[in-house]
């Protein structure tokens, strides 16, 4: 009987649950500390958040001083090494950011960095004019012909002329220029790290903690540490953007890299290539589409945080966003929400279509048609300063339409989404208030009180020994460690907290996108058309997902989990209909010509090949839903994200902000381990692997 129960993994399972309901309900706080450590372990680490915020101020402000010259006060200022490196690398970035921005919509603070303002204001002709949208506009369209045809150039077209219209071309310009700054040194620096982690594997396997950790940071983790080295503005935001994008880049450079065939390698050497041409002419190339879709994640990556990076001072639509949130304008809201999604839904398909574009290394063209593009985009900047120059004419003395569109000149239907929002408000106010009423009463707080009750020891058990049955004493150590250092900390409840959050929401995200998924894979032109969904939906920033739960449902954990259910459950609806199209058709002919009916075949045949890859879109779910959690905090959550966000606006705040970032990236991490273990093993035993 021994025998059986350590060969079967749900017996084993069982007893596991009864232990750990067993020290659930039996332990509790204690007077006795040695008692009360089954409850909760001593927060023998409370004192690293304040030792890092030391440290690093030592290293910033008192850590190998110089003597430099201030040219403000006219005299020699003491100032640490890495302030002045600091300063000098925001003053670099700043530059860059502020001559873009004024190439695309003009301003003079470029021609200040190299005079003064009186000369500025002494020569009025002295500033960037910037360019008529109308040229930035037929330039784009211009790219997104050459790389997908005219569908995507029509999308591009439509997406930025309504963002025009609507007077929200300079605060989109300024988002644009964040990305275009710091998209270009995130995959530079990834590739970088990409190529040597390629070459050397120590250096790889030294990386990839580091990489997974920074992962499954959540992106507030990223801006105090900025806020404390670099101060606030565009700069530190911008800093912030590349360090949270470039991970992936490093990633699909390393993936692309491995990817490359020994035979293209061979052939590579046996033509006498150097180490260096082998690289960079041959496996590079060779790798083009990994490469590339590793900058549209980088595109991507830096879009969605330069929505959060507005908290630091980043100009732009996301802080504009912000502005109309903090006023409780959900009409400008969500107008300002749609151009966000419009520019993410615009770089991310012009990306994808750069990557998927092949190239013709062969082609013998002409001199007119190699240089077709340029003279093309020649054409469209002479149409447009004239346009700008006509415009010019009609408008005299009032705004230039076909220049630049201001913002509180443009279209606006700001009133139009206001008075939806307040008719909702007062004709579903009753059924939504009660919604909101019985999720909290009946469901959230239950749960929530389930979780803060979980003693220590019960915890530990129930994670680690899943992690036994699933991946064996390694894995229950891994698991073990990352619940260790939380519970040494003092936010093991508000980590508890954040655990429920996660949990519920994968519940119900998971339930609903395995369901979409598994109606849609039925049809062809269905599961194409939810995949496309999928899409779109993953390209907006996940902090337009807060506004609608904002709308309906005010500050609430019912808020925070209608937020994150259409975000999380993108990939269990995408890897649901992708596993079960895996499935060979040649057991799908058997299963029919063994007379099972067609639901039969769904869930004995169909279901049980696809679970692996269902696992696997759980676990993207459930990261997902914890990088929403920790977002969900600005419409009020009591969880780790709130720690985060308000370490924010503490001047001692960058220790507390790096490990509360942590703790949540060793909850995702621990999750992250155990479902790839379980897919794993489902794989062996159906033998898929």
């Amino acid at each position: 009987m021994l025998e059986r129960f350590r060969q079967s993994s749900f017996q084993q399972f069982i007893a596991l649950m009864i232990v750990f309901f067993l020290l659930y309900n039996f332990v509790g706080p204690s007077e006795n500390k040695s008692l009360n450590l089954f409850w909760r372990l001593p927060s023998l680490i409370a004192w690293l958040p304040q030792w890092l915020t030391d440290g690093i101020s030592y290293v910033m402000f008192d850590w190998i001083t110089v003597d430099v010259y201030n040219p403000a006060l006219e005299e020699n200022e003491e100032i640490s090494v890495i302030k002045e490196i600091t300063r000098s690398l925001s003053w670099f970035i700043l530059f860059f950011i502020q001559t873009i921005r004024e190439f695309l919509v003009g301003g003079v603070k470029t021609i200040v960095t190299f005079t003064d303002w009186s000369y500025v204001r002494d020569n009025p002709w002295a500033r960037l004019p910037g360019l008529p949208w109308t040229v930035v506009l037929g330039g784009a369209v211009l790219l997104g012909y050459n790389l997908g045809g005219k569908a995507l150039a029509a999308l591009v077209g439509l997406s930025l002329a309504y963002i025009s219209i609507f007077g929200q071309w300079e605060p989109a310009m300024k988002t644009v220029s964040l990305v275009l700054v710091a998209a270009p040194v995130s995959v530079m620096i990834g590739l970088f790290f990409g190529i040597v982690a390629y070459r050397n594997r120590s250096f790889e396997a030294t990386i990839m903690p580091f990489l997974n950790i920074a992962q499954t940071m959540p992106q507030f983790s990223y801006l105090v540490p900025m806020t404390v080295l670099f101060g606030l503005g565009d700069h530190a935001a911008a800093l912030a953007i590349v360090v949270y994008a470039t991970p992936p880049m490093i990633r699909l450079t390393i993936l692309g890299l491995k990817g490359v065939s020994p035979e293209v390698v061979e052939a590579g050497l046996m033509s006498g290539c150097t180490a260096f041409q082998l690289m960079f002419r041959v496996m590079l190339p060779t790798a083009r589409q990994n490469i590339l879709v590793g900058v549209n994640q980088v595109i991507m990556q830096c879009l969605a945080m330069v929505v959060i990076a507005a908290l630091i001072g980043a100009q732009g639509l996301g802080d504009d966003l912000l502005k109309a949130l903090n006023g409780l304008r959900i009409g400008k809201a969500l107008e300002l929400g749609i151009c966000i999604v419009l520019i993410a839904i615009v770089l991310d398909r012009l990306s994808l279509a750069w990557a998927n574009k092949p190239i013709d290394y062969f082609a013998d063209l002409s001199f007119a048609e190699r240089h077709r593009n340029k003279f093309i985009l020649a054409g469209i900047f002479v149409g447009g300063i004239a346009l700008a120059f006509v415009g010019k004419l009609i408008f005299q003395g009032g705004t230039n339409y076909l220049f630049l569109v201001p913002t509180n000149k443009g279209i606006t239907t700001e009133l139009f989404w206001q008075s939806g929002v307040d008719w909702m408000v007062t004709n579903w106010y009753t059924p939504l208030h009660g919604f909101k009423v019985w999720m909290i009463e009946t469901v959230l707080l239950p749960m929530k009180r389930s979780y803060l009750g979980m003693p220590v020891i019960s915890t530990f058990t129930l994670v680690m020994g899943i992690g036994y049955l699933i991946g064996g004493i390694r894995s229950a150590l891994v698991v073990g460690g990352f619940l260790l250092f939380i519970s040494l900390t003092t936010w093991w409840d508000r980590a508890l907290i954040t655990a429920y959050l996660v949990s519920i929401s994968v519940i119900v995200a998971g339930s609903l996108g395995f369901v979409i998924g598994v109606l849609a894979a039925q049809n062809p032109r269905a599961s194409k058309t939810v995949l496309v969904i999928c899409d779109t939906l993953q390209t907006f920033p996940s902090f337009i997902y807060l506004i609608p739960a904002i709308m309906l449902f005010n500050v609430s954990d019912t808020a925070v989990l209608i937020a994150i259910t259409p975000y999380a459950m993108i990939p269990a609806m995408r890897y649901t209909i992708q596993g079960l199209k895996n499935v060979p058709p040649e057991l799908h002919e058997a299963g029919s010509m063994s007379g099972v009916s067609r639901l039969q075949r769904l869930f004995l045949i169909e279901l049980p090949l696809a679970f692996p890859h269902i696992v696997l879109g759980i676990n993207q779910t459930v990261m997902f839903a914890l990088a929403m959690v920790i977002i969900g905090a600005m419409i009020g959550t009591d969880d780790l994200g709130q720690l985060i966000l308000g370490s924010l606006s503490d001047s001692n705040g960058i220790g507390n902000g790096l490990i509360l970032g942590l703790c949540v990236a060793f909850i995702g991490l621990a999750i992250d381990h155990l479902l790839n273990k379980w897919s794993v093993k489902r794989k062996a035993a159906l033998g898929l692997a």
